[in-house]
């Protein structure tokens, strides 16, 4: 049996809704990333209306990621690595090197624009990308509030360790333990490492939940998941999760989003028209400017 087939049989458990595999696209410049959402599957989950996935990757010396300045609204992104650093610029003048553990959250609102680059020092040798980014769907009432940006290095962010876990609360909620970082919704997103043979047990806490299995495999009853595969599970279930080796999990959902969402290149909106507009607005060069960068990604034809 194929593991595209074999997925499918798995996603009629009672605990999965469905699993999704993501899909292979060129972030820039022949940098490959999996695409986890939207999927023809499952658009979302909770207010996560996007998903990227990237690396491991060897950057060579003299190379590196490079994704010019480009637009967005009606989103919050979120950035986290694995391993590597990424140097965020935003055209209210932040300027921002992510580590390790540490987050990311740019709230475009009404419109900004970024740009997402190795640092210059990391160019001068081989070096390694590996982490994710998420797109947080605005709840309409907050789609145009003013763009903002935040950071918080890994000290800053609650850790929960026992019985062979580790759980790191980027964003939202995990029981009673919070992220410090701003939501607009109820929100779910944790990087979670299991040791072999441990259990994660997943509470019904938040209307949609999923976990991305970034490596590893896990166990949920009887049936095994490599990585790669989003398992959005069944609403208003408790959930077991095991480890059969080490493993590391992204956990994501939270409450379902106030309505359907449009979704064209890097503009998230209620409103067919809005997108229409924030389309004209980069065409024409009425995105705010990024200091220090010269470059930018055109609109799509």
């Amino acid at each position: 049996m194929s593991e595209a087939s074999q997925d499918r049989g798995l996603a009629r458990g009672p605990d999965i809704e469905t699993v999704v595999l993501p899909r292979t696209r060129d972030l820039a410049d022949g940098f490959d990333i999996r695409r986890v959402l939207p999927a023809s599957g499952r658009r979302m989950v909770g207010p996560f209306v996007f998903f990227d996935h990237f690396g491991p990757r060897l950057l060579r010396a003299g190379s590196g990621l490079d994704v010019r300045p480009h637009p967005h609204i009606g989103l919050a992104t979120v950035t986290y690595l694995y391993e590597g650093q990424v140097l965020h610029r935003d055209s209210l003048g932040s300027v921002q090197l992510i580590r390790p553990g540490e987050v990311n959250w740019m709230t475009a609102g009404r419109g900004i624009a970024h740009s997402e680059r190795t640092p210059p020092e990391l160019r001068a040798r081989d070096s390694s990308i590996f982490g994710v980014q998420l797109w947080v769907g605005l709840p309409k009432k907050q789609e145009e509030t003013a763009p903002s940006f935040e950071h918080c290095d890994a000290q800053s962010l609650p850790v929960l360790e026992g019985e062979g876990l580790r759980l790191r609360v980027i964003a939202g909620s995990f029981g009673r333990t919070r992220s410090p970082v701003a939501t607009f919704s109820a929100t779910l997103c944790v990087d979670a490492e299991l040791a072999a043979g441990a259990r994660l047990a997943l509470a019904p806490e938040h209307e949609e939940r999923a976990a991305y299995i970034t490596s590893g495999e896990i166990e949920i009853g009887s049936e095994r998941f490599q990585p790669g595969r989003l398992l959005v599970f069944a609403p208003r279930r408790e959930v077991t999760l095991k480890a059969c080796s080490a493993s590391r999990l992204l956990l994501l959902g939270g409450e379902t989003m106030d309505g359907p969402r449009h979704l064209w290149w890097n503009f998230v909106s209620s409103s067919k028209e809005r997108v229409e507009q924030a389309k004209a607005d980069w065409r024409d060069g009425r995105f705010g400017k990024i200091a220090g960068e010269t470059e930018f990604i055109p609109l799509p034809e």
